[in-house]
């Protein structure tokens, strides 16, 4: 009886002392953010979670400042360039149905390049690690309207008139959006359905992703954030001052799903990131696959290469930072009109940060390293 009695003040004082450090932490973290957003502003939702557990998850601002509506943990955010993670997924679970190889080059898919011999050349492993070299050949302000509404279809097609590639597929990297609007429709010859219903079915219901969105045309139109700026242009001026809605149709490109058209919550990226861990929709080896750097046998930059199938690794180039954690970060970060937002997880030490933001323009890197800084101070980022 007195070993019993022992044992459960013991795990009472481990429980509380856990209980009080996640306190501790929780308040370090918000004073980060806290600061950066005002009550009747644009804001942001910001998690943190090591394992099942989450440490923090808080929301600032207003989703909607017109109407006064608060940010919550459920409101949907355009996630931007992160929606490349799902695309890249969506093409590895067709890999893993056998239903693709990602050596295949873009001539299987694409018959209609005028460069036929250039189309060879370039494999889905290329453009899912941005190391195609295809120029993009979209004239986005030069056709302004054309592309207020342009959707996959009319953001890869320039890209076939290409005569050369800007450098020899795999020996560098080149960020490429309008390839993953090539990746989008790849997904759909194969299954033949839009894109996101299939990113739906096979990634949103499995994870139990139940608020997050998928732009198909029209934009989400309740429970989201509206995207501000707090300037806009007038010919070669730039006039600073309230904020101005720009989101949805006030952006060149913003409907170009295959690119940046995935909106989610901090929650439903928590559930994401947990389904990509128990390998609900992908095996453990696709997983890490994706998320080991891909390095061409045919590389010649001066740089090493950083980047997976569409996922960023190390810190220092997230950071800009000559401070070293000596940690794997994996991560993808977006941007879009006015949404901002980093996804960041440490796989090995099973964590995961997530930001999601309507506020202009937020400079969200040296957030990111403070926040860093104090977990290495609450010895989460320890060598195991």
């Amino acid at each position: 009886m007195k070993y019993i009695l022992t044992l459960i003040i013991c795990v009472s004082v481990i429980s509380c002392s856990n209980k009080k450090s996640n306190n501790d932490l929780a308040v370090q973290f918000d004073n980060v953010f806290k600061n950066e957003f005002s009550e009747d502003g644009p804001g942001g939702s910001v998690l943190l979670k090591k394992g099942n557990e989450i440490a923090f998850l808080k929301s600032y601002g207003l989703a909607d400042i017109v109407t006064g509506e608060k940010i919550t943990e459920n409101t949907i955010f355009n996630t931007g360039s992160i929606s490349k993670t799902f695309v890249s997924n969506g093409i590895l679970i067709l890999k893993e149905m056998d239903s693709l190889s990602l050596d295949d080059n873009l001539s299987y898919y694409f018959n209609d390049f005028k460069n036929k011999e250039l189309a060879k050349k370039v494999t889905i492993k290329h453009m899912l690690s941005h190391t195609s070299g295809l120029p993009d050949l979209r004239k986005v302000m030069d056709n302004y309207d054309f592309f207020l509404t342009a959707k996959d279809v009319e953001n890869f097609e320039p890209l076939k008139s290409a005569d050369s590639l800007n450098f020899e597929s795999g020996s560098k990297f080149q960020y490429s959006n309008p390839s993953y609007n090539g990746l989008a429709l790849i997904i759909e010859q194969l299954t033949n359905e839009p894109w996101q219903q299939f990113i739906e079915n096979n990634i949103f219901k499995p994870s139990k992703m139940k608020y997050s969105k998928i732009t198909n045309g029209s934009y989400p139109e309740s429970g989201v954030a509206h995207g501000y700026y707090n300037y806009y242009k007038k010919g070669d001026s730039i006039y600073y001052g309230k904020y101005y809605e720009y989101d949805y149709g006030e952006v060149p490109t913003f409907a170009a799903a295959g690119n940046g058209g995935i909106w989610s919550s901090v929650l439903d990226l928590a559930k994401y990131e947990q389904a990509l861990q128990k390998n609900t929709f992908i095996s453990k080896k696709m997983v890490d696959e994706s998320r080991t750097i891909f390095h061409p046998k045919n590389w010649s930059d001066k740089s090493n290469p950083f980047v997976g199938y569409s996922w960023f690794t190390g810190e220092q180039r997230l950071l800009r930072s000559q401070n070293n954690f000596e940690v794997d970060l994996v991560y993808h970060t977006g941007s879009q009109g006015g949404f901002n937002a980093f996804y960041i997880t440490i796989p090995k030490k099973d964590i995961l940060f997530v930001g999601l933001f309507n506020k202009p323009m937020i400079n969200f890197r040296p957030l990111i390293l403070e926040s860093l800084t104090i977990l290495k101070k609450n010895n989460w980022l320890e060598n195991e």
